[in-house]
């Protein structure tokens, strides 16, 4: 089990709050992005630094997730991507994505794009406050929780 993060736009104490956990539970943890990021040292966590480019992070995580790991983003299209090989997912806010509603954040996400592209401004999301640090850290310790129970049967 390895939990990939799509580290360029991944705020720092959602960062913080996954080294915590890595190290806490042994779990393998890495974090890949187009430019460097400040990393705690730790036998679990490392970092994976690809060429700028657009999606590069993405591809290269989505190429590599397998079934029984976690991504955490908040791209709806590498989440829907990893789902198709039974990778779970959640965003920063510690909302995961499920094969009920990706389609739905698909939809809505090109909806949102459309009405950018037609010089709608929507602004970008709320920042993160303590109830959305608190439900991040709460999901990753569900996955991190069951994923223990799995691999001790």
């Amino acid at each position: 089990m390895t939990i990939w993060i799509d580290a360029d736009a991944c705020p720092v104490v959602i960062r913080e709050i996954i080294c915590g956990a890595a190290n806490r539970t042994g779990t393998e943890t890495i974090f890949v992005a187009n430019s460097f990021i400040k990393l705690p040292p730790s036998p679990h966590i490392r970092f994976m630094q690809v060429p700028k480019g657009f999606d590069v992070a993405d591809n290269e995580i989505a190429a590599r997730a397998v079934e029984g790991d976690l991504v955490i983003t908040s791209d709806i299209p590498l989440a829907a991507e990893v789902m198709e090989k039974k990778t779970e997912a959640i965003n920063t806010r510690g909302e995961p994505y499920s094969e009920d509603t990706i389609r739905q954040r698909l939809n809505m996400r090109d909806f949102m794009d459309t009405m950018r592209s037609s010089g709608v401004q929507s602004g970008g999301p709320p920042p993160l406050g303590q109830a959305e640090k608190q439900a991040f850290a709460n999901a990753l310790d569900r996955y991190l929780a069951r994923k223990s129970k799995q691999e001790s049967k």
